[in-house]
């Protein structure tokens, strides 16, 4: 994976943020997104304190971006690189534990934007720069709940259910391409995420985003994967 770039969104935090870490000390130019800006520049710092190829910033927040706003980071990628070798939807919202009776409606909209039309839109801008690559990956993080749903999951259930569905489409699509498109399920990690939705759970035996890292790099960087979803 040594000289290939790759953009991780979701990057300033959590799995997110080990990724990009895990692929920076493998050689790779990562290009980090996010809203959190400090945490962004937090990363960035560390990446080049470690010595591992310099890192981009793009600061942008998913939930509002527009069409322009992906045409925009495409072009802006476009360019500083010759190509994009991967890309790795790591970003998600949790939204609220509700029924689906009670369910806020301007709440399921963001969800639904953040999980699922962010990266539909960030894949489809960024598909030309991935087709330039000998060898691409594109990787969207999964949860159980795409393949099983629960009562109450609301938005976030849907969202993942449907990011497996774009997965699966796009796997398709791209079957006779130098693009591979996985997704990857981590299983429980103690993640905000995790801890937003079961606030009093004890995380100490729980994976922290370090420990599915290294998985992850090592599904971006293998060529024989393709089409599925993979699991911890």
């Amino acid at each position: 994976m040594s000289n290939s770039t790759i953009l991780v969104t979701g990057a300033a935090n959590d799995i997110g943020r080990a990724a990009s870490k895990a692929l920076a000390e493998s050689g790779v130019t990562v290009i980090l997104l996010d809203k959190d800006v400090a945490g962004l520049e937090s990363l960035y710092d560390e990446i080049e304190a470690a010595g591992f190829p310099e890192a981009a910033i793009y600061p942008m927040d998913l939930n509002g971006a527009t069409g322009d706003d992906y045409e925009q980071l495409a072009n802006t990628v476009a360019d500083n690189f010759e190509q994009l070798d991967g890309l790795l939807h790591c970003a998600a919202m949790l939204g609220v534990m509700s029924r689906v009776d009670d369910y806020d409606i301007e709440n399921w909209f963001k969800v639904m934007q953040t999980n699922l039309n962010a990266p539909f839109l960030l894949t489809r801008a960024l598909l030309p720069l991935l087709r330039k690559s000998q060898a691409a990956s594109i990787l969207f993080c999964a949860d159980g709940l795409g393949s099983k749903a629960k009562a109450y999951q609301g938005a976030y259930g849907v969202s993942k259910a449907g990011s497996k569905a774009l997965m699966s489409i796009l796997a398709y699509e791209l079957e006779n391409s130098s693009i591979r498109v996985n997704s990857y399920d981590p299983g429980i990690v103690a993640t905000g995420i995790r801890r937003q939705a079961f606030p009093a759970e004890e995380t100490d035996a729980l994976h922290s985003p370090d420990d599915v890292a290294g998985k992850i790099r090592e599904i971006m960087g293998q060529r024989e994967a393709h089409g599925k979803q993979l699991s911890a």
